[in-house]
């Protein structure tokens, strides 16, 4: 059965002794981050901090910071899992990228993953219409931070033109009591839903939801396919859905907290610097204004955060879940494609390792190609192109490929003035830099190699096996 809410994954994560009770007084102003951040680095527990200084509501942090635990989150035992069953769902032959991408939504009419409404739920235990955001244990980070920041808030937006309702995640900056940042970056939808609008756009944002919720609230999935939706898919279980208080929006009824409010199109306000996933401030900029009018929680609610920083971080594991659980998706829609790497020190879209199958000249410019022009794979600056005798997920290998088959005379790609990660400060304007691809495969004579390329040095396989017996009586001696 899948989670029915956060507290059911916290039990399981406490049955199998992968979670950490701390008792003592900890700040959530910086002292949490440094603990935060030796779990995560060291693979450590997930944290319940339930004394936090100043506050009677329990922090929950670290929850996926091992990829033992993001399996628990998503129920499965390989996170490919779920991009299998979508494929499998799909049974499409898309006739390009867009058509693919498009073709997804036929899950649309798969009734048993529509969300479910409801007419009450766990989150309107409390219900507060004069809200007060300084009641709850929100963290301030690093030390520039411009303030608090609520780092795992589930945005929910409706579409002004055709309805849909969109749920990404978005850092809220605390400004007062009563207002927030909303940091709503240029290519993401919830930005979209706000472009679109003509005064104001209603919002609602949970805090504290089942783990399949909140990563599809993270998952890069295209325009019209909900990610409520996408989380009962995971779950196998459709999610129950209950109707805000004051806005027209529907919330994860049993959330332990949930922010009602509204955003206006005439209002901007100064937002960050705030510590990010770069392992950089991101630098103050202008971002809308989310005003609460209402907040409702649980009776004795949990805070759910997470710290980034220098990866790997929590959030790390977040990506890698992305990585696998699409590759099928990308296989499907471009077969020689066998593994990707999105390597959690490059960030998520700084660099993409991805190995093919080379059937044909100038295959690999052709996936660098594809790549750039998929959803949010489109922001990724460096796509390196190698064979599928190279494993990916190995480095070694990796430098190994790219430093023998590859020519920067010949074998480069560079694209200027493309899009790029918002939160990317090396570029020299927002939004918009330079894209470099790297094609490690062997290259062909009709790619213009005029030698002959020359035999990788590997043993006779017969030879191998006998000496692999050998080695298995002897490795004890040798190896310390």
């Amino acid at each position: 059965m899948p989670y029915s809410d956060l507290r059911e994954f916290v039990k399981r994560l406490e049955d199998e002794n992968e979670l950490c009770r701390i008792e003592e007084e900890v700040n959530p102003n910086l002292e949490m981050t440094v603990i935060a951040e030796k779990a995560v680095k060291s693979g450590g527990k997930a944290l319940l901090f339930e004394n936090p200084k100043g506050y009677d509501i329990p922090v929950l942090m670290n929850t996926f910071g091992t990829e033992k635990r993001m399996k628990m989150a998503l129920e499965v035992e390989r996170l490919e899992e779920i991009g299998e069953r979508l494929v499998a769902m799909t049974k499409i032959k898309p006739k390009g990228i867009v058509d693919g991408i498009k073709s997804l939504s036929v899950l649309k009419s798969a009734m048993d993953f529509i969300p479910k409404n409801v007419k009450k739920g766990a989150c309107k235990e409390v219900i507060e219409t004069n809200p007060n955001l300084l009641k709850f244990p929100i963290l301030k980070c690093w030390p520039k931070d411009a303030g608090r920041f609520i780092t795992f808030p589930v945005v929910i937006t409706k579409d002004p033109e055709s309805g849909e309702l969109n749920a990404g995640m978005y850092r809220l900056q605390v400004f007062d009591e009563k207002t927030t940042g909303m940091h709503w970056q240029i290519h993401k939808h919830g930005a979209e839903h706000y472009r679109k609008a003509e005064e104001k756009l209603e919002v609602a944002v949970a805090i504290g939801v089942d783990p399949a919720i909140l990563y599809s609230a993270t998952a890069p999935l295209p325009a019209g396919l909900d990610e409520f939706m996408f989380a009962g898919f995971i779950r196998r279980e459709r999610v129950k859905l209950v109707d805000c208080e004051t806005v027209d929006l529907k919330v994860p009824a049993n959330a332990e907290i949930v922010l009602e409010g509204y955003v206006k199109t005439d209002e901007l306000r100064m937002e960050g610097p705030f510590g990010d996933h770069t392992g950089y401030y991101t630098p103050p900029e202008l971002y809308p204004v989310f005003h609460v009018t209402t907040i409702t929680h649980r009776e004795n609610p949990i805070y759910h955060a997470t710290v980034v920083g220098k990866p790997p971080m929590e959030d790390a594991w977040l990506g890698k879940a992305t990585e696998r659980i699409f590759l099928p998706v990308l296989r499907m829609l471009f077969p020689e494609i066998v593994d990707i790497n999105l390597p959690v020190e490059a960030t998520f879209h700084n660099l993409a390792i991805v190995s093919i199958r080379k059937t044909y000249p100038g295959q690999a410019k052709k996936v660098m190609f594809a790549l750039w022009g998929i959803g949010m794979l489109s922001l990724t600056k460096v796509v390196v192109v190698v064979d599928d005798d190279v494993d990916v997920q190995n480095m070694s290998e990796v430098i190994w490929a790219v430093t023998s088959r590859f020519d920067p005379s010949k074998d480069v790609v560079l694209i200027s003035n493309a899009p790029i990660d918002s939160l990317d400060h090396s570029t020299y304007l927002p939004n918009l830099g330079g894209k470099l691809g790297i094609d490690a495969t062997k290259k062909w004579k009709e790619e213009g190699y005029g030698r002959d390329w020359p035999d990788a040095v590997e043993m006779d396989e017969d030879v191998r096996a006998k000496a692999i017996e050998i080695w298995q009586k002897i490795k004890d001696r040798v190896l310390i």
